[in-house]
């Protein structure tokens, strides 16, 4: 803590605008609870959380007032990175905080939070975060150098020093951490995530002096997943960059071909079946016939409202459901056609759909 926090100040001082994700609450109040890593579960968790975040900030603050930086707790759950209007919340208070010069901290509130509505690991929190402020550079520190075309403990494991197409190396990114929920792949994903909004990301051993500037200035070993050269745009990367699936629709391969081809939204005369229960406004995955995913978007309609659409075609919207509208669950504008550039999520057409 104390080389990133005097890293931080020194980044600070050369013009850098900087915003650090840092867990540690849970492991640090584990002892004060009773319980071990092993041995907790989800209310242990979320009760350590609470014991050891004041022993976190309490530490970063005395820290970082030997190099006269002023701190933030900035606590978020999914729904913070989900919802678009709380997203633009989250980023607001962010750059006030750096407009005044402020440190923020970033953390998943994992003292309320359950798997259903927390990030998850803090590569991906991060990476979404760097999308959040538009950052230049996504700076992910570990226990190992970087990325390595095997298991870093197997013999002749070599550093892969730039990284152009993640889907190349998801396959030797298995495994996680003792106390973490994150191993290579979630880092990997999480550089993905940064690609797509035009930000690199420089994955480096946190064991070292000056851990964050040294790895920016190239002095030593690490993985850069470089930028795309064509970011996508905010409500772009918004759309498709998830962290959680909402739920999901399968549409007719005509209608995925349009898709695919920016002609046209999707109508309820597209859709084959629904998987999940989701509302108006929550972004939902697209799969064609086969169970590949061609675009995610966000809805017009809830899960609910969608099977009552499709399964009566032959009436009027407002007949079924109350109010006027098109027939449209996903209109072309909210709707984003998937590329080579995106890591995929696996088909969910498996047993369990509704068929429309």
């Amino acid at each position: 803590m104390q080389r990133i926090m005097e890293d931080i100040a020194l980044l600070r001082d050369e013009g850098y605008e900087v915003i650090l994700c840092s867990s540690g609450a849970v492991a640090l109040g584990m002892k004060m609870i009773g319980v071990t890593p092993a041995t907790a579960g989800l209310r242990d968790k979320q009760a350590a959380a609470a014991c050891g975040m004041p022993l976190l900030l309490g530490a970063y603050k005395q820290i970082g007032h030997e190099y006269d930086l002023n701190i933030a707790q900035v606590l978020v759950t999914l729904g913070d990175f989900e919802d678009h209007r709380r997203f633009l919340n989250t980023k607001n208070t962010l750059h006030r905080l750096l407009i005044a010069g402020v440190l923020p901290i970033i953390n998943d509130n994992d003292t309320i939070t359950t798997e259903e509505i927390r990030v998850g690991d803090n590569d991906r929190l991060a990476a979404k975060v760097a999308q959040m402020v538009q950052a230049q550079h996504l700076v992910i520190l570990t226990g190992v150098d970087g990325l390595y075309d095997r298991n870093p403990a197997e013999p002749g494991a070599v550093l892969v020093e730039t990284v152009h197409d993640v889907s190349q190396y998801l396959a030797v990114t298995e495994g996680v951490s003792t106390l973490g929920s994150g191993g290579m792949l979630t880092k990997m994903q999480a550089a993905n995530m940064a690609q797509n909004a035009g930000c690199t990301t420089l994955i480096a051993n946190g064991e070292a002096d000056d851990p964050i500037s040294s790895v920016l200035k190239g002095l030593r070993p690490c993985t850069t997943c470089v930028a795309h050269d064509e970011p996508a745009t905010s409500w772009a990367v918004w759309l498709t960059d998830r962290l959680q699936m909402a739920g999901s629709i399968v549409v007719s391969s005509a209608a995925a071909d349009a898709v695919a081809a920016g002609e046209r939204g999707i109508d309820r005369n597209d859709v084959v079946s629904i998987d999940g229960s989701y509302v108006k406004g929550d972004v939902i995955h697209v799969y064609d016939e086969t169970g590949a995913e061609r675009a995610r978007g966000m809805t017009d309609f809830s899960s609910e409202e969608t099977a009552i659409l499709v399964r009566n075609l032959d009436i009027p919207v407002k007949q079924l459901i109350g109010y006027h509208s098109r027939a449209v669950l996903i209109e072309l504008e909210n709707l984003i056609s998937l590329d080579d550039r995106h890591i995929p999520w696996q088909p969910k057409v498996a047993a369990g759909t509704e068929q429309g």
